[in-house]
C-alpha cells in the first residue's frame, strides 16, 4: 500500500475512535478493516459499554468484518488501528488471517498504562513465532493518533491506570 492510502484509512480508525468521545482515559482506540478497498468493519473500544474485557477494537472489527463476509479468515484484508496492538489483539490478526496491520501511535508515543504492565515485545514475538506472510508497520499518522491517549509522562493517579 501506498503512504496516502494508509493514512486515508487511519483517518477513518481516527474518526472511529472519536465518535464517543475522546478522553484518553476511555481508551478511545479505533479500527478499521479494509480489503480490495472496501470497508469490511469499523468499530471503537467498547470494553467498558458491553462490558467485556475482550471487546478491544480490533476484536470488534475482526468479529464483525468475519460476520460480514461469513467466513472466519480476513485474507488479504489490512487492519488499521489507531495504537499499536496488545498480545490479545494481534493474535486475534494472526488467526483471522489479516494479511497486514498498520498502527498509528505505538508503545514509545502514549502512557504505559495503555500496555501490558511487564513489557513484552508481543510484535517480535508473533514475528518470529507465527505466520511468516502477516506484515506489521506502524507510526502511520502517529502524533495525530497519540493525542487520543495519556502521554508518556502523564502523572496520573495509580487508580485511573488501567493495567495495575
Amino acid at each position: 500500500m501506498d503512504k496516502a492510502t494508509d493514512e486515508r484509512w487511519m483517518r477513518m480508525a481516527l474518526e472511529v475512535a472519536r465518535s464517543k468521545g475522546s478522553d484518553p482515559s476511555t481508551s478511545p482506540l479505533g479500527c478499521v478493516i479494509v480489503r480490495d478497498g472496501q470497508v469490511l468493519a469499523a468499530e471503537r473500544n467498547q470494553t467498558h459499554e458491553l462490558p467485556d474485557a475482550t471487546a478491544h477494537a480490533e476484536m470488534m472489527a475482526i468479529r464483525r468484518a468475519c460476520e460480514s463476509l461469513g467466513d472466519l479468515e480476513l485474507r488479504n484484508a489490512t487492519l488499521y488501528s489507531t495504537l499499536q496492538p496488545c498480545g490479545m489483539c494481534t493474535m486475534a490478526s494472526i488467526w483471522s488471517k489479516v494479511g497486514r496491520v498498520v498502527y498509528g501511535a505505538g508503545r514509545d508515543d502514549v502512557h504505559p498504562m495503555y500496555f501490558e504492565a511487564r513489557h513484552v515485545d508481543t510484535l517480535s514475538f508473533i514475528a518470529k513465532a507465527y505466520r511468516d506472510d502477516i506484515v506489521i508497520e506502524g507510526g502511520c499518522l502517529a502524533e495525530e493518533c497519540a493525542t487520543l491517549y495519556y502521554g508518556p509522562d502523564a502523572d496520573l493517579p495509580e487508580e485511573e491506570q488501567a493495567n495495575l
